[in-house]
């Protein structure tokens, strides 16, 4: 039989037939496009972690069996050092300790995650790999859970103490550690029987997304405008699917009461879109020349910028176009080289562009006002001009839910929504980097200093594109609302 894994045993865990199907039928996973990022992304947390230890040494002789021989030799030497990738494997299972760093009387354990707390699911991944190694032999005094401190500041020059917090989760550990002879048991009866027969449940998404969802789940007709398009209303719509509704068009109207809901229901059932006359009141009474900006960011678990903090949306493109009340357009554009802290020049060039006078338009105004305020503070003399733009914003998004709803937006109000109800010319789908999460990936590589410049080139144009469509989206919403 083979043997496990943590990562197997943690399969097992969400659900037995994960681990059945990825042993005997890998090829059936479906991988999500992002899942290369947050390897990367955790590779790079994982270097970090082991810098922090100058005198350690990593195990990776790319072998595993010669791994197990270097990890015991390396814990048996008179001078122990902190260890990296630790190879132990009791009961036929393998695990892989990220750091083990000696102390006296023995070892503390530490897995090395990129979050920025310690998630419920984190106590398992520990408990296996503590309990196969003390099944070596080894004295394990404490193990941690090393990951990311928010409240960190980058001060520069490759230096990242502080980065990391060790959580001690002993307590939770040891309560856990008995249960894990179970869990091998367990999978591996798993493994010597037939596909095991279970529905789909909530054990799908949590705590991950299962790979294997769509086999699991094939893909049924939905009804044509489910019941589940109906925004923020969990409860709500577990009663109509119960109650045997799945269209909303057959809903009777008493059962909804919110005046959104019934908006999107009476939509719906005319087949043809809505529009307030209000929407094109409110516009009319805005000045001229007005400014449409749509901000890109990118997040990063090691800061890489002085003065930046993990996680923190850093800014590295704008898109700005001008209308004048001729209806004539202009538009100027900012977008970082990547080898730089963008955020000095996308302040400083910003201001420049919207000048001083104009409503800002942008789309879901918490995320551009967040982002320049921000600024504000790290660039206290850019302040006053930001915070001068803030008062000039105009946010689309509460006009369009307020007074504007077609049929094919199917209950969400998101420019990707939105935008092909009025102007299906501007297709995001013909695009190469179509939405945040993949502008965040192109800006990620530009970045990295091994991509090659013909590569970046591309990536650039890519961006410039995206980012310019989002404006040029806004633009045409404002002018069907005022028009229509």
């Amino acid at each position: 039989m083979a043997g496990l894994s943590k990562s197997k045993l943690i399969a097992h865990r969400q659900c037995p037939k994960r681990l059945w199907l990825q042993t005997y039928k890998p090829e059936l996973q479906e991988i999500d496009s992002g899942q290369t990022s947050r390897m990367d992304a955790g590779n790079l947390v994982g270097d970090i972690a082991r810098s922090l230890h100058p005198t350690g040494i990593l195990i990776e002789s790319g072998s595993l069996s010669q791994d197990l021989i270097d990890t015991k030799t390396l814990v048996s030497a008179k001078r122990r050092k902190p260890l990296f990738e630790a190879t132990f494997k009791a009961s036929n299972v393998l695990v892989k300790v990220d750091l083990l760093l000696p102390v006296r009387n023995g070892y503390k354990l530490g897995e090395v995650k990129s979050s920025t707390k310690v998630k419920p699911y984190y106590y398992d991944d520990s408990a296996i790999q503590a309990w196969v190694v003390k099944k070596c032999g080894l004295s394990i005094i404490q193990t941690n859970l090393v990951h990311i401190c928010n409240r960190f500041v980058y001060p520069g020059n490759d230096s990242y103490n502080g980065l990391f917090t060790h959580a001690n989760i002993n307590p939770e550990i040891l309560e856990l550690e008995v249960q894990v002879p179970k869990w091998i048991k367990a999978a591996q009866k798993t493994l010597k029987g037939v596909e095991p027969r279970i529905d789909p449940g909530t054990q799908c998404n949590q705590p991950f997304d299962c790979p294997f969802i769509n086999y699991c789940s094939p893909a049924k007709k939905p009804a044509k405008y489910p019941v589940n398009i109906l925004p923020r209303s969990s409860k709500l719509i577990s009663e109509l699917e119960e109650a045997g509704y799945k269209d909303l068009r057959k809903v009777p109207k008493k059962k909804l009461n919110n005046s959104r809901h019934l908006r999107i229901w009476n939509v719906t059932k005319k087949g043809k879109y809505y529009l307030d006359p209000k929407a094109k009141k409110l516009l009319d009474d805005f000045s001229w020349p007005r400014y449409y900006i749509d901000f890109e960011t990118i997040s990063l678990a090691v800061p890489v910028w002085k003065g930046t903090r993990p996680y923190q949306k850093i800014p590295f493109q704008w898109s700005c176009h001008i209308e004048r009340k001729d209806k004539s357009l202009k538009h100027y554009e900012f977008l970082a080289d990547g080898n730089n802290d963008p955020r000095r020049e996308f302040a400083e060039t910003l201001i420049k562009a919207v000048k001083k006078r104009g409503p800002v338009f942008v789309y879901n105004a918490g995320f551009e006002n967040m982002i320049m305020r921000e600024l504000a503070s790290d660039f206290p003399e850019y302040e006053k001009q930001l915070k001068a733009i803030i008062n000039r914003v105009v946010d689309l998004l509460p006009i369009g839910r307020d007074y504007y709803y077609h049929p094919n937006m199917m209950g969400s109000w998101s420019i990707k929504k939105v935008l092909p109800t009025i102007a299906p010319e501007l297709d995001y789908s013909q695009l190469d980097v179509a939405d945040g999460g993949m502008a965040m990936e192109a800006f990620a590589e530009i970045m990295h200093a091994d991509t090659p410049p013909k590569a970046k080139l591309k990536l650039q144009d890519d961006l410039l594109t995206y980012c310019e469509r989002d404006t040029l989206a806004m633009v045409k919403i404002a002018h069907f609302f005022q028009e229509n």
